[in-house]
């Protein structure tokens, strides 16, 4: 364990001595901690260290891939003999093999992934923090008067890569996040619940306990006296949270994967408007401290900025290498694993460039509609494009919010959906790998009663 980049290339050079033609193995290892504190008391408390070494190795056009948590010499080798044995038995792909050795690379320099006051975080303050969100946010109102506890999390670790063309990368990672989730209750209601939270990769860019449960109090406060509304067609804001959803289910209509297989409605559709005008999206795995940054993805490309939607038009869908043999095409750097099977496609920073619009203003130009707070189910047909979810949120009235609104549906088409964002907020902000400003939606479904 004191030298991984070590371990991993001798697994390599062991792999292709028992007769792979080509290998690559993934070495993980990482802490974690959380506690949840609910009305005072701890209710949860986790801490846990974590290994994990994973082996795919390469015959002519088979793959086969095996896993280990034994780090042990036998616990090794079996996992070397287990893959080697294994790829016999395994179908020919054309598509599946190693990058081309020039496509091998890193970025250089300090990504600041990895910040050590993470770690260094007392564990009897880490509760603190958890307890005086819960209790900020219990404070704040006497109708808040339960809750779902405070929570602090954090981890950090490292990955290794290497493979038998001679790429070995290493880098470490931290985070840390605060979390309250408060309860409101008034005479004649229903109970309502909310949350807020704050994630960084070091603990002095975390908003502050009191500031994490004030906004959750706030949030759950605005629930009370929800109710439906009749269906109608009518503009729909997102706020930054459930916008983030969009691009998720965009995410994955641009997956490379999901392209060759024609299951994403943006299939052939490179070079077409499949947005407004303004609207642009971005994955850049090169941000600093981002939490989609990394130096290389998990063949060992190295990560790069990638306009998926330029001013509305497609440009590019996000590939591995076996996607873009299948579609004919360059990575672009996104490859994704866990330490078994053959790589994925996943994104680094993946956000919706911000616009020009403050939040509020966007809220007053509305003479009717619906502002969304949260996402229920999952009613979204990649293939068609077609969306339907469950919804919570406020109804707007003369361009101020009216009232808290519950039990609805909010429906259209993705596709269509996009092409009629009207306005993009100035609110971009990353609490995670993908980021979305406030978006008006021209009209979409809302079904009530």
């Amino acid at each position: 364990m004191d030298d991984l980049e070590d371990l991993a290339a001798q697994v390599i050079e062991r792999a292709t001595r028992a007769g792979a033609d080509g290998a690559e193995c993934l070495v993980r290892e990482g802490r974690e901690f959380s506690v949840t504190v609910r009305l005072g008391e701890i209710e949860t408390l986790k801490q846990a260290a974590s290994k994990g070494l994973g082996l795919r190795v390469l015959a002519g056009q088979r793959a086969a891939s095996c896993y280990t948590s034994d780090f042990s010499p036998d616990g090794i080798q079996r996992v070397i003999d287990q893959a080697v044995a294994l790829v016999r038995f395994t179908s020919q792909d054309p598509a599946q093999g190693l990058p081309e050795p020039e496509l091998l690379g890193q970025i250089p320099g300090d990504l600041l992934l990895y910040c050590d006051d993470v770690e260094a975080f007392p564990v009897d303050e880490r509760i603190d923090w958890a307890r005086r969100a819960e209790r900020a946010a219990l404070d704040a109102d006497p109708r808040l008067q339960n809750s779902e506890g405070g929570t602090f999390d954090a981890a950090s670790g490292r990955l290794v890569l290497a493979n038998s063309l001679g790429f070995v990368g290493e880098y470490p990672r931290s985070y840390c996040s605060l979390s309250a989730v408060p309860i409101a209750i008034a005479s004649g209601c229903a109970m309502q619940r909310d949350y807020w939270y704050s994630i960084s990769r070091s603990l002095a860019c975390l908003e502050t306990p009191e500031q994490v449960g004030r906004v959750a109090a706030q949030r759950a406060l605005r629930r009370l006296n929800a109710r439906k509304v009749e269906t109608c067609r009518v503009p729909v804001a997102f706020d930054p949270m459930t916008a983030r959803s969009l691009l998720d289910n965009l995410f994955e209509a641009v997956n490379g994967d999901a392209v060759y297989r024609g299951a994403s409605f943006l299939a052939n559709r490179l070079g077409e408007q499949v947005a407004a005008p303004g609207v642009t999206v971005i994955d850049d795995g090169t941000i600093p401290g981002g939490f989609g940054t990394s130096p290389f993805d998990d063949e060992g490309v190295p990560t790069r900025r990638t306009p998926v939607i330029e001013q509305g038009v497609l440009r590019n869908f996000l590939l591995n290498c076996y996607a873009g043999r299948k579609l004919k095409m360059p990575t672009t750097g996104n490859a994704a694993r866990g330490l078994a099977g053959n790589p994925g496609i996943g994104h680094g920073n993946f956000y919706l460039a911000p616009g020009s619009a403050p939040p509020e203003r966007i809220i007053g130009s509305i003479r009717r509609g619906f502002y969304v707070t949260e996402l229920i189910g999952s009613g979204v047909n990649l293939v068609t494009g077609d969306y339907s979810r469950g919804a919570v949120g406020q109804w707007i009235e003369g361009g101020e919010f009216a009232y808290a609104v519950e039990e609805v549906t909010i429906a259209g088409n993705l596709l269509d959906m996009m092409r009629s964002i009207e306005q993009v907020g100035n609110d971009l902000e990353f609490r995670g790998a993908v980021a979305c400003p406030t978006l008006l939606i021209a009209e979409m479904t809302v079904a009530g009663r």
